[in-house]
């Protein structure tokens, strides 16, 4: 597809063939991509060929747009952006510098601009910046026929008209309207018969995290974004939920991966660490709480050295086990009413808690085995002041087979408890991700790997 766009892109540059011949079959995507290979000077040539709107277009698709904004006269720039969607050029706008960014500001019309400040006004986790001016308003008092020419006169400057929605003669939301319905409709009927009056909205206010299930069980193609007036200010698209849907992912994402927040490959290394060295100090004290933990155990350590050959064993499959049943549990927050349902918590606790402990089982006997043809195989005494014996060889395979049931079962349970509670707290429960089960699992997994080491050496060695 490229290819062949290029090819094009090339005629054109050629002068050959007319230009609405050749790039009105392919996509905007398509052709920003194609526009990336070329030439700066090759680019302005095929920019100045055509319309404006159609670059506002293309520049809608490009991936490092700020590269591209800069290569155009900041005039033309500026024209290019009031063309965009308001979205979507308040994001080129984030990424310019400062300098540049006032610059091609003051050259903009007004109202496009006071729509970009609209959309910057909100923090980056609440709706309303994610909202678009792209959508058609029509007048509750409207006939039929008024209606089809407020959408058609609207429908010049926006192309999202699958759904238009109705407002008072305060402006007030009142509902929405599928095309279809209007086109379908009879000169005499009355408009409010075909006005969907329970059409979901959101507020501008609201937290998008919170609402991307609703959003997404709605299926629609746009919904109206209010504020706390009831009054239409934007909305979002498919294109803004995916943006959303990504912009959630990658933030879980980072905190899964012990990040302050998501890393950019063009970002500097100082930057990069300065999101990274937060949890890893953390990290490092958690570890040395670990390590404190074990030191209580130094004498059963001095006594059976033979256990901490396998330590990692066990605190490797209780963190894995734990790290499991939290990605789950989180996603059941994200994607169910979990979060609200004691009896879904609940059943969700002790369904781990079943699973757990059938892996601990099946685990535990595969180790149980191994470990005791391990021990067996090479004639490792267990205890360094005795000859090479079965029974305390057993004995170690059993500790490991009991310590790995009770260790997967508990970190089952607190990597759906854990986050659970986060959630309670109104804390995110991403974040409990990597440090806090992986040490609390470790914790617990010392103690009862250990501690039965203790108890069963004293009664049995």
């Amino acid at each position: 597809m490229r290819q062949e766009i290029i090819s094009i892109l090339n005629e054109m540059l050629q002068a050959k063939t007319p230009y609405k011949e050749m790039l009105d079959d392919y996509h905007d995507s398509d052709i920003a991509d194609a526009l990336e290979q070329l030439s700066k000077e090759d680019r302005l040539s095929i920019y100045s060929m055509l319309e404006l709107e159609e670059v506002a277009n293309i520049f809608s698709y490009y991936k490092d747009v700020e590269e591209y904004i800069a290569e155009l006269d900041v005039e033309y720039a500026a024209d290019i952006l009031e063309l965009m969607e308001s979205s979507d050029a308040a994001d080129v706008l984030n990424e310019l510098e400062e300098e540049e960014k006032e610059e091609i500001i003051q050259l903009m019309d007004e109202e496009a601009v006071e729509q970009i400040q609209q959309i910057e006004s909100y923090d980056e986790d609440q709706i309303g910046s994610y909202i678009t001016d792209n959508y058609i308003v029509i007048n509750e008092k409207s006939s039929i026929k008024s209606a089809m020419n407020q959408m058609i006169t609207q429908a010049g400057e926006h192309d999202n008209i699958n759904v238009l929605y109705v407002v008072d003669e305060n402006n007030k939301y009142v509902g929405a309207i599928f095309l279809k319905d209007l086109i379908t409709a009879r000169q005499n009927d009355l408009l409010e018969d075909i006005i969907m009056r329970g059409y979901p909205s959101f507020y501008d206010d609201e937290i998008m995290s919170e609402c991307i299930e609703k959003i997404t069980d709605y299926s629609e193609t746009s919904i109206p974004v209010l504020n706390r007036n009831d009054e239409i200010i934007g909305v979002l698209t498919t294109e803004s939920l995916i943006e959303a849907t990504t912009d959630e992912f990658e933030e879980d994402y980072a905190k899964f991966g012990g990040l302050t927040e998501e890393e950019d490959i063009d970002e500097s290394v100082f930057v990069s660490i300065k999101k990274r060295i937060p949890w890893l100090i953390v990290l490092l004290f958690l570890g040395l709480i670990v390590s404190s933990v074990i030191g209580i155990f130094e004498s059963v350590i001095v006594s059976v050295p033979i256990i901490v050959f396998f330590q990692s064993m066990i605190l490797g499959m209780a963190g894995n086990v734990g790290t499991q049943s939290l990605a789950v549990t989180i996603r059941n927050i994200s994607n169910e009413d979990i979060a609200e349902d004691r009896k879904k918590q609940v059943r969700s606790i002790f369904k781990e808690l079943r699973i757990g402990i059938c892996n601990g089982l099946l685990i535990g006997a595969i180790s149980f085995v191994f470990v005791f043809l391990y021990l067996l195989i090479t004639k490792t005494r267990v205890h360094p002041d005795q000859d090479f014996q079965i029974v305390p060889c057993l004995v170690v395979a059993g500790i490991i087979a009991v310590s790995m049931l009770v260790s997967i079962a508990l970190a089952s349970i607190i990597g759906t408890c854990f986050p659970l509670l986060l959630t309670k707290m109104k804390i995110d429960p991403a974040v409990a991700s990597g440090p806090f089960i992986t040490t609390l699992n470790d914790i617990i997994a010392v103690l009862v790997y250990y501690g039965l080491t203790f108890l069963l050496f004293i009664a049995f060695v």
